[in-house]
């Protein structure tokens, strides 16, 4: 049996075993063994139960990617790719499990114990929760290209066919007798993004705060109903004929046309929030299970051209710089651009604006 020293294991230890000293593995026998240099009988307990290693040097391994509804499409496309280049390259079957569904539920799913090992959510809000809960180590951020965002998309206004009600831009959605379905910001993280993107139409584009807070509520004083999700948000404007424009992600436009289930007219703004979906390893669990290194392979590979082109195809707006130059012809042109950054940063924005008591709270007071 030989020993090999490892300086970080490729793996982040939680911080008790950073603190240790190096150790060594014992390689052979097909099993990991991790053998403490120093350190008490109670640090190496509490090391074995804190890794709980399992061999991944066997014929097959498996992981659990859990990501949003709309990812789907582009995931069924690009996961055979990853699993053939994993097996050309490590000689080992891999499978993927899949999850998908609304953010905030697979955010709550990840916390409360659904086994994944790649997260792929709507927004970094929800990620930072999973971090919050001590699944996710700080940094998760900078361990990806792009800072670990994957998917982007920006807002449309989705008109009936032919648009009826001449809507050319945000200031007709404030308009008396204009009704715009967007699903309620509180329970939905679409819905955040559209509420985000009205705001920015004013305090983006040279209007001041107040302004933006006079606009917003006159545009919820226009939303006959608030649908839980964006899901429900769409079934309300096409299964139930509610509205005159729903307010969507520009990529979901894109597949449902595609797709032959719509033959939408939409508007995108020309001042716009850029849609941003993170990816992140979920640390616990793949020390946990010792998928770490084909965790991260995954992730890597969501940002290549083959990828990318991948999530073009179903309306993304790429983030690598080559996809997105073969694709420019596809998606209209936004002259003003911000992202949440810009707006202080997710706990600044839901402090502000989504938190009960917030500005939001304030705006629907304001309607009843």
């Amino acid at each position: 049996m030989t020993f090999t020293i490892l300086s970080r294991l490729n793996l982040r230890l939680q911080p008790s075993l950073r603190r240790s000293s190096v150790l060594l593995v014992a390689v052979g026998l097909g099993v990991t063994t991790f053998i403490p240099v120093s350190g008490t009988n109670s640090q190496m307990a509490s090391a074995s139960q804190k890794t709980q290693l399992i061999s991944q040097r066997g014929k097959k391994v498996e992981i659990t990617l859990v990501s949003y509804a709309v990812t789907k499409a582009a995931y069924e496309k690009i996961i055979p790719k990853f699993v053939a280049k994993w097996k050309r390259e490590k000689g080992q079957d891999l499978v993927i499990r899949q999850s998908y569904g609304g953010s905030g539920s697979q955010t709550r799913a990840v916390i409360d114990g659904l086994d994944a090992d790649v997260v792929a959510l709507a927004l970094a809000l929800d990620t930072k929760k999973i971090e919050q809960a001590g699944l996710i180590q700080p940094g998760w951020e900078k361990e990806a290209p792009n800072s670990s965002i994957v998917t982007r998309s920006v807002v449309t206004i989705e008109t009936r066919e032919g648009n009826p009600k001449k809507i050319q831009g945000w200031s007709d959605l404030a308009k008396p007798g204009i009704k715009v379905i967007t699903a309620n910001p509180k329970t939905s993280g679409g819905a955040r993004w559209n509420f985000l993107a009205l705001w920015g139409a004013i305090a983006k584009n040279g209007g001041s705060e107040a302004q933006a807070l006079d606009f917003v509520t006159k545009v919820y004083r226009n939303v006959p109903v608030l649908p839980k999700d964006a899901r429900e948000a769409s079934d309300a404007f096409y299964k139930k004929g509610q509205g005159d424009v729903l307010l969507n992600y520009e990529n979901e436009v894109i597949l449902a046309a595609k797709q032959g289930q719509t033959s939408p007219s939409y508007i995108v703004p020309q001042v716009n929030i850029s849609i941003d979906g993170p990816v992140a390893v979920v640390d616990k669990n793949v020390d946990k299970k010792g998928t770490r290194e084909v965790s991260e392979a995954f992730v890597k590979f969501l940002f290549t051209p083959e990828a990318q082109r991948e999530f073009a195809n179903v309306g993304f707006r790429p983030v690598n710089a080559s996809v997105s130059k073969e694709v420019s012809n596809k998606f209209p042109k936004v002259s003003k651009l911000y992202n949440v950054q810009s707006l202080g940063g997710w706990n600044t924005i839901q402090k502000k604006f989504f938190d009960d008591g917030s500005i939001f709270d304030k705006i629907q007071g304001g309607r009843r």
